[in-house]
């Protein structure tokens, strides 16, 4: 008994040994230090330091320069270049407002096309180029007989980020048929009935700017200063023609993106490319999305030569043509894209029955804005706001099939709307225990419309997602009503009172007439869709 408690010791003394062995801390290293230290002369360490050369900052002060030179040309400067920016969100559940595919400006609102606010954010380094300046490029004085003023040199800079702007769209628009169109074909994630509505006719945009880039590098001297450009663009912009078809199609083909990205294959291979170093952390979206946005930024680019082009200059007449010939081109794409978007949802339409059926829907060429909205009981709608007709709907998705929309309520002429902005917080409103604590929030950025004449009970509420989306919504609503007023002779009652802005008084609602919205509409599944909160039956004053 007493070996084996021995040998019990034996073996914790020695795991005690080694944990102390292994636990060394800097006390007791202090403790075994001997009692005098020996230290380096200061001499030897001042001698040292001397042979060291002094630190230059000048090359560190020339490339602050140049990066401040570089920045606050960019912003004094003009537009972005051809990189392609992130897409306005499309998903369903989105509840921003989107204008038409192709406006160069923020004009209307809605909600599948892509007019929201527009973002000051920039974007990620990563999904940026490394911007080039014709002035850090070329040698200035190179060949030069005489210096070029400042004028001329942001004359420059204008007609090279042009030229710049054409070399990255070539780039991208050659990658996204290498990379994401031809693998997707040859290992047959999509058919290629499926890629080819997807991608449209997006090769022949690629020779179309191939072209432009060449007339721009041989319109270049030997400096690299460029002395005509604008016979070269009146020659060259009646091409643009060729974006009427490609652009017409983006809605359809955004659809049918969407759609596919629902399958694991396509979302695996799509998510793969974006974590490669090529894609630049962009989707393929946005390498589709590039012509559409290149072809905005034409006016601005010319108009930024045009400011920095002397009215005496030789080059000022062609330019002042191509400016004229450019903005036509736009606005003609930009009418038939709104076209094509149009008849889109309007086929994307279901009627619960025949009496929702309006001749006012099937004469609208044009959608001014469409987007998501809540009622006041909570539940996602879906607006679509037409040349003449306002149309509430719920969206809805049948099997593998795009995303339709279901009418709700019957719609609503432009000619007898009545449209009322609400002030934020008169709409108070009782609720649940869960919900009390919300209820400020719920009762922001409410707007009302109407049929001008019908019951308080017809009346309709909807809650945009900011005050941005609710101002954007009624100055569409608004533009609507006047056009729709001077097609049809003297205006008459406006139908608009504010209960806050304009002054006027409004008339007090009460909660009873505020129960209009598909509260529990049947689906097209015969299901009752319930809102996350339920408000009780509470008047308002």
């Amino acid at each position: 008994m007493m070996g084996c408690c021995l040998f019990v010791y034996y073996r914790k003394k020695r795991k005690q040994a080694s944990r102390d062995a292994d636990s060394l801390s800097l006390c007791s290293l202090d403790i075994n230090e001997p009692s005098t230290k020996r230290s380096k002369p200061v001499s030897r360490v001042t001698s040292l330091a001397n042979l060291l050369p002094p630190v230059k900052t000048a090359p560190l002060k020339r490339i602050s320069q140049t990066l401040q030179r570089s920045i606050s040309f960019r912003n004094d400067s003009r537009t972005e270049r051809a990189t392609p920016l992130p897409p306005p969100h499309f998903s369903s559940s989105s509840s921003t407002m989107k204008t038409r595919v192709i406006s160069a400006t923020v004009s209307s609102p809605s909600s599948s096309m892509t007019a929201p606010r527009v973002s000051t954010a920039t974007t990620s380094a990563s999904k940026r180029r490394d911007s080039k300046l014709w002035s850090e490029t070329f040698d200035v004085r190179l060949g030069a007989t005489q210096p070029l003023s400042p004028k001329e040199i942001k004359r420059q800079e204008a007609i090279f980020e042009l030229a710049q702007g054409e070399q990255d769209l070539v780039e991208d628009l050659k990658l996204a048929k290498k990379a994401y169109h031809d693998p997707m074909l040859k290992l047959s994630i999509m058919t290629e009935q499926e890629l080819n509505q997807i991608f449209g006719t997006l090769d022949s945009l690629i020779p179309l700017h191939e072209d432009l880039l060449s007339r721009l590098r041989d319109a270049r001297k030997p400096d690299g200063s460029t002395e005509h450009v604008g016979h070269i663009l009146t020659d060259w912009l009646p091409c643009l023609s060729s974006y009427t078809p490609y652009c017409s199609n983006q809605v359809k083909a955004k659809a049918l993106l969407d759609q596919k990205k629902q399958d694991r294959r396509v979302q695996d291979f799509l998510q793969r490319c974006i974590q490669s170093p090529f894609s630049r952390k962009l989707g393929l979206w946005n390498f589709l999305d590039i012509p559409r946005s290149r072809l905005v930024k034409y006016p601005l680019l010319l108009r930024e030569i045009l400011k920095h082009t002397p009215n005496d200059h030789q080059d000022r007449q062609h330019l002042d043509e191509a400016m004229l010939m450019v903005q036509s081109l736009v606005a003609d794409i930009n009418r038939r894209t709104g076209e094509s978007e149009c008849q889109y949802y309007k086929d994307r339409l279901l009627y619960a029955e025949d009496g929702q059926r309006d001749e006012l829907i099937e004469r609208s060429r044009t959608l001014s804005c469409h987007g998501e909205l809540k009622n006041n009981r909570g539940l996602k709608l879906h607006v679509f706001l037409f040349q003449d007709v306002l149309v509430i709907t719920r969206s809805v998705s049948l099997n593998d099939q795009p995303v339709s929309y279901q009418l709700c309520r019957q719609p609503i002429p432009i000619r007898q709307l009545d449209l009322e902005d609400l002030l934020d917080g008169e709409m108070r409103v009782g609720g649940s225990i869960r919900g009390a604590f919300s209820n400020n929030e719920r009762t922001k950025n409410f707007f009302r419309v109407s049929l001008r004449g019908a019951a308080p009970m017809q009346s309709h509420y909807f809650q945009a997602s900011d005050a941005f989306n609710k101002q954007q919504w009624i100055n569409c609503i608004r533009q609507a009503r006047e056009a729709a007023a001077l097609s049809s002779g003297p205006p008459g009652d406006a139908g608009l009172t504010s209960t806050g802005h304009s002054g006027l008084e409004g008339a007090k609602v009460t909660w009873r007439a505020m129960e209009t919205a598909l509260d529990g509409e049947a689906g097209l599944n015969g299901e009752r869709e319930e809102p996350e909160e339920r408000f009780e039956g509470e008047e308002v004053d």
